[in-house]
């Protein structure tokens, strides 16, 4: 699989090229909360919700203190209000109760295991929104699974697997070193733009030639529309 795993890479940056990646890790909650934001729904809508919160409050326990319609009103264009503000009331609010303040950095102690184990113990955070903090925040070499990088692996037949979960836990054993954070952000890239649920572009497509789709559309070549913005590079 590692082997397979660096050919779908290199094809990936041969046809977006290497992603741009901030040069300071972001703070593990303000990433946490972001991905909370970004669950459903595109990244320019979560960065809207995220940006909303943090202008108008100076700091996270400052919205701790809010009631969860309160935190629904200023998130609503992300989507699905009463969820995410009911996860991110108790995630605030139970890291005021346990460690005094709102503050995950003791994350940085522990090991990948530890960490998804203790992110995901919280309402509302699985296995895709931990795991982007083990990338994002921590410079952990794994790689976070969401819809899109589920559905692409699965097309191009790197692993057969029934949801996201199970796919990052398959890639996820032997991770070859140092490409986590290229190789998510380009199948994000892919599956947003060419690698579509319905209707996928074949065409465009930099992994057509190892790709095990059995439904590939391969007829007139589409002029495919760029949607580079990537929230969680960007908190």
């Amino acid at each position: 699989m590692q082997n397979k795993i660096l050919l779908i890479n290199n094809l990936l940056k041969i046809k977006f090229g290497i992603p741009a990646r901030s040069k300071k890790a972001p703070d593990p909650v303000n990433l946490l909360i972001a991905t909370i934001l970004s669950q459903n729904t595109n990244d320019r809508n979560s960065f809207k919700a995220y940006n909303n919160l943090k202008e108008k409050y100076s700091d996270w326990e400052d919205v701790a203190k809010l009631k969860p319609a309160q935190i629904e009103k200023l998130i609503k264009v992300a989507g699905l209000g009463k969820q995410k503000s009911k996860a991110i009331k108790n995630l605030l609010t139970s890291l005021l109760k346990e460690r005094g303040r709102v503050s995950i950095n003791y994350l940085k102690n522990m090991n990948d295991h530890e960490v998804l184990s203790e992110l995901t113990d919280y309402t509302g955070i699985g296995v895709k929104t931990a795991s982007c903090v083990l990338l994002f925040s921590l410079n952990r070499n794994v790689c976070p699974v969401d819809t899109h990088v589920h559905r692409t692996l699965n097309r191009i037949g790197l692993v057969k697997t029934s949801s996201p979960d199970k796919t990052y836990y398959a890639i996820n054993k032997i991770f070859p070193e140092g490409i986590a954070h290229s190789f998510h952000t380009n199948l994000i890239k892919l599956g947003r733009e060419i690698c579509k649920p319905a209707k996928p572009d074949c065409r465009n497509c930099p992994v057509l030639r190892i790709c095990k789709f059995e439904n590939k559309s391969v007829g007139n070549k589409h002029l495919y529309r760029k949607n580079s913005f990537m929230l969680l590079d960007n908190v």
